[in-house]
């Protein structure tokens, strides 16, 4: 698939309580930011909505001017209010896509990546997620299981029509404040794909235990 055929939302804007209130996104390993890893992951995108805090625009800033061959566009926003959870994050990004017009019509791609930042081993997610869709367009979510049968809602791929229907219906980043992300995407005929059976996983960063694992140090005493 090329540029024109996804977005990306990125959540990135969690209280991250576990790692004592560091953001996630920041943190680093291997001399890159978490949230740079992702923005990576997904550079094939469209347009990109990063749902986080203000203090994230110099890293966003620093991967536009530094992704040589044509960055997408990317957009900072904030669901409202802040920390009301990873559905009213989707959500907020959603519309933050759908309100961005790039100096003409608003012009929607039809797959929308869905990540949470905190996924240090993100690489060939995507390509999973978008091989899934060109395979099964009859869907309008494909959606990745763990060895454990567990889905993996930050890790999707939903069709954009769909999901923007979806958070009209459930009243915006408002009316999924506090909700659980599949209030929001349960409404979606899904498609299941094995990570296990492509080698990839979506271990992700809630404790300093998970960081230590990846290799990721804590902050300095």
């Amino acid at each position: 698939m090329t540029a024109a055929d996804f977005d990306a939302v990125v959540l990135a804007g969690g209280r991250s309580s576990r790692l004592g209130g560091r953001s996630k996104a920041l943190l680093q390993l291997d001399g890159s930011t978490l949230l740079r890893r992702t923005l990576e992951a997904v550079r094939g995108s469209r347009r990109i909505a990063v749902v986080g805090p203000d203090e994230l625009l110099e890293e966003v800033d620093t991967f536009r001017r530094t992704v040589a061959d044509g960055p997408p566009r990317l957009l900072l926003t904030r669901e409202d209010p802040p920390f009301s959870g990873p559905a009213a994050g989707i959500a907020a990004g959603v519309q933050a896509l759908a309100a961005d017009n790039d100096g003409g019509a608003p012009r929607r791609a039809p797959f929308t990546l869905l990540f949470a930042c905190d996924m240090p081993l993100l690489a060939g997610l995507p390509e999973l997620l978008l091989g899934g869709a060109a395979r099964a367009p009859e869907a309008k979510l494909w959606i990745p299981v763990d060895a454990d049968g567990r889905r993996q809602q930050l890790a999707c791929c939903a069709d954009s029509a769909a999901l923007a229907a979806a958070v009209r219906k459930a009243g915006g980043a408002a009316g999924l404040a506090g909700q659980p992300v599949r209030s929001l995407l349960a409404g979606l005929p899904a498609v299941e794909l094995q990570l296990e059976r492509a080698g990839l996983h979506t271990s992700d960063v809630d404790t300093w235990q998970d960081a230590d694992r990846f290799g990721i140090a804590p902050p300095a005493p």
